[in-house]
């Protein structure tokens, strides 16, 4: 593409709206090379004013290098997305884009695509406005730094924008958990690791990463701009790729209503048309020794997010309508949905051409993209952790099971966060019944139950860092386990 040996300086800013007073910041991880989002927030202080806020994101202008057609465009495609492995990253644009002329880097004006937008105290969204910009990061700030100075323990950098920047985040933030709460978004509380690799290659250490509310501030900036930008597209009539989540199936449902009433708890599936049903069970359970095994129940009844021309909404946010538009150094879709707004708000240069192919071959391909991708780096992290796990062959371990099948169990390790197999063969010796209702291994004869969630303590046995397998079997503390009626 000829585009793409454009600099920073060829773009025409004299032909955006200047938003380089306004003070953004970029939040992202202390690893983070490539910064495609800003974030600003201030009280709205309109005619209208309710106690409400006036956000604004603003994102890299990739379609202004990346245009239709071209090579750059055609390499974008076929990847689909940014792949991230512990110890590489194979991206989606080149590094030259992803993370040199699209990064938000502080103190360098930057082609962006932006959205105000004006919410409610109780964090609805009322109106929003995209604007074609040049922005300046005033900061590059991580998720640590952020909650640190909210926290009151700011640091030489946060503490001059503590009271102008980093608290009316905070402020416009309180709101939309508001929203989210009001409208029942699934509330799963699904951990992340962090594999870290040392200089030399090695695997240093393998964490559960702390989620903090810096990171769940930033995720509702995001969800809000994406909802704009759907919204946007509806209204104008123009073709978009919406990130679709269908409802739980029948089927699922009916599995996860006789496991609950198993626990006489009932599950009236029929009624579920928002993910609130399954908050209160999640709530009910908090703190229990049960919590974790229904966070997994649930979780495995949930369909698939993918991507489509066709709008369904998205259950587990609780939104009719939802796009990828803040991500588009990383994602195809974000790219699309930049197209759309510019060819659909008359914004300038790159916009989705009139000829457009359908794009629901589109939506299916990145959505394999998205799956081939979260594969790779699954097993690709099972290999690093294997490998750190070959010098504890015989050490014991305390784990949860997550999984049970005619095979064994499939359990976590809880430190170092690890997953391996129970072959069925190394349990006590009996014949064992699969209950896949119930999640249950049971012995016939001996009456040792074995249940999802269940804690038990494991040795390990094999770890093959060419399979990333780990084959342990129980302790002999984990062998004593005895019926048990929940």
């Amino acid at each position: 593409s000829i585009l793409a040996a454009k600099s920073a300086k060829e773009v025409p800013f004299d032909n955006r709206t200047d938003l380089c007073p306004i003070p953004l910041v970029t939040i992202d991880g202390l690893d983070a090379r490539d910064f495609d989002d800003a974030v600003w927030a201030e009280p709205d202080l309109s005619g209208d004013n309710d106690g409400g806020w006036h956000l604004l994101v603003a994102i890299a202008d990739v379609a202004w290098y990346v245009r239709p057609g071209g090579e750059l465009d055609s390499e974008a495609r076929k990847r689909g997305n940014s792949v991230y492995f512990p110890d590489k990253v194979v991206p989606m644009l080149p590094e030259k884009l992803s993370n040199g002329l699209c990064s938000l880097r502080p103190g360098q004006n930057r082609p962006c695509l932006a959205v105000h937008m004006w919410i409610t105290q109780k964090g609805r969204l009322k109106r929003h406005e995209f604007v074609r910009g040049v922005m300046r990061s005033v900061a590059r700030l991580t998720y640590e730094q952020v909650q640190s100075a909210r926290d009151g323990f700011p640091d030489g950098q946060t503490r001059e924008i503590l009271e102008t920047v980093i608290n009316p985040l905070y402020g416009a933030f309180g709101a939309l958990l508001k929203y989210r709460e009001t409208r029942g978004a699934l509330e799963l509380d699904l951990p992340e690791r962090s594999i870290q690799i040392a200089d030399n290659g090695s695997v240093a250490s393998i964490l559960e990463k702390e989620r903090l509310d810096s990171h769940r501030l930033i995720e509702e900036f995001m969800i809000t701009a994406n909802v704009a930008a759907a919204e946007t597209l509806d209204k104008l009539r123009q073709p978009c790729i919406y990130r679709v989540h269908d409802r739980p199936s029948e089927e699922k449902l009916e599995i996860l209503s006789q496991y609950l009433n198993s626990l006489e708890l009932s599950f009236p599936k029929k009624q579920i048309q928002n993910p609130k049903r399954f908050n209160q069970i999640l709530t009910r359970f908090a703190g229990k020794p049960e919590s974790h095994m229904i966070g997994q129940i649930i979780l495995r009844s949930q369909a698939q997010a993918e991507y489509s021309q066709d709008n369904i909404g998205h259950f587990g946010l609780a939104l009719k309508k939802y796009s990828h538009f803040t991500s588009p150094i990383r994602r195809y879709a974000d790219l699309i949905v930049h197209r759309s707004l510019i060819q659909g708000l008359k914004l300038g240069l790159g916009g989705l051409p009139c000829d457009s192919e359908d794009l629901n071959s589109i939506s299916e391909y990145i959505t394999k993209t998205e799956r081939r991708a979260a594969k790779a780096e699954r097993d690709t992290n099972d290999r690093f952790t294997s490998l750190l796990l070959t010098e504890y062959i015989g050490a014991e371990f305390n784990a949860r099971i997550n999984g049970l099948s005619k095979a064994g169990l499939f359990v976590t390790l809880k430190d170092p966060a690890a997953d391996g197999l129970v072959p069925i063969r190394t349990l006590p010796n009996d014949y064992y019944d699969h209950d896949p209702i119930l999640q249950t291994l049971t012995g016939r004869k001996n009456g040792l139950v074995y249940r999802l969630g269940q804690q038990i303590r494991v040795r390990l046995d094999e770890a093959n860092p060419l399979t990333g397998g780990l084959i342990l079997s129980l302790s002999e503390v984990g062998m004593k386990i005895k019926k048990v009626t929940i």
